[in-house]
């Protein structure tokens, strides 16, 4: 996004200039407030020092509006602020330094689970949640200069990569509402389960459908405890002695519950919305989440979860307009 010294000397009056001045990104801010960051205490204002000269909901709406028009990282993100258009936009009386841009994603890293669990609270009270889950993995590259991630091999790509990964459960409309940065796509049991369980404190669901690496005892008993119907492909592997079923909740069912019977189509049915999860990976990719800039691991998971943040933004941004959340872009 760029303006010209003539294009403004070209506007004739206020109204024009606010036309000219308009972009894709302003409705971002129209339907969400993001004044609660100023409750949290990383950015309360230090007993000594300078006063603070741009507030947290502002420079938030900066970086929305930084990965929305894929500007990524402290340097090209302070370079984008300097256009006078987008930092009146985002709230800001001036253009931030680098080092405010820089110490505000700092103090970020702190806070932005919590902020990513309000974006999509806000969500869930639009009615945008729906009955089914979707939890799967996906790759991250990171550029080469950071140390802290590693090589390794997706399985899905055949092919190996640099980065980290993440883990998503998604529903809905391509909205993500539970997430971890990992280490490498292929993550642990714990991660699955913890990922699982802030999916369940958002909203219950009544299927949580996952690919056979979920094939899990805990996992699918704690889904079951909790009413919910775990669906993920039985995996034969696991054991010496295979069971005769397509799911593990099959087994499970029979198992535990005499009146209880879920036929294999019906299964098979749910399953097959599994593919909402690769959706949603897509959708949040085109915010950013594919390829991480920064350096570090806390730095880069900070920038995972912004991503992650936009994509529920934007969502919530198409419904209250009255077009469809799922896209991945507004409509101008």
């Amino acid at each position: 996004m760029s303006t010209t010294t003539a294009t403004l000397q070209d506007v004739a009056s206020v109204d024009e200039f606010l036309n000219v001045a308009a972009t894709e990104t302003v409705p971002l801010f129209e339907h969400l407030s993001f004044e609660f960051l100023r409750d949290y205490d990383v950015f309360a204002p230090a007993s000594r020092g300078r006063t603070r000269v741009h507030q947290p909901p502002d420079l938030f709406c900066a970086f929305l509006h930084c990965y929305y028009e894929d500007v990524y990282g402290t340097r090209p993100v302070t370079r984008e602020l300097k256009d006078g258009l987008v930092w009146y936009y985002c709230g800001l009386d001036k253009p931030p330094s680098r080092d405010t841009i820089d110490r505000f994603l700092t103090d970020l890293e702190h806070i932005i689970d919590d902020v990513f669990d309000q974006l999509v609270e806000q969500a869930a009270i639009r009615g945008l949640l729906d009955v089914t889950y979707s939890i799967d993995s996906t790759h991250i590259t990171a550029i080469q200069y950071n140390d802290a991630a590693s090589w390794n091999y997706d399985p899905t790509a055949e092919e190996y990569y640099y980065g980290f990964g993440c883990t998503i459960v998604s529903t809905g409309p391509k909205i993500p509402i539970a997430a971890e940065f990992t280490q490498s796509k292929q993550a642990s049991k714990e991660t699955a389960m913890r990922v699982t369980r802030d999916a369940l404190a958002v909203k219950k669901p009544m299927w949580m459908l996952g690919d056979s690496a979920y094939d899990v005892l805990d996992w699918h008993d704690h889904l079951l405890a909790a009413g919910v119907v775990p669906v993920a492909p039985y995996n034969p592997r696991n054991t010496d002695d295979p069971k005769d079923i397509e799911y593990r909740v099959e087994a499970r069912i029979n198992e535990h519950s005499e009146d209880v019977q879920l036929k294999q189509s019906v299964l098979d049915k749910q399953y097959n919305h599994r593919t909402g999860v690769e959706r949603t990976n897509d959708a949040t990719k085109d915010c950013g989440l594919g390829h991480v800039r920064a350096r570090g691991r806390v730095h880069a998971r900070t920038e995972v979860f912004l991503t992650l943040c936009l994509r529920v933004v934007v969502a919530i941004t198409n419904h209250e307009r009255g077009d469809d959340p799922g896209r991945e872009k507004l409509t101008l």
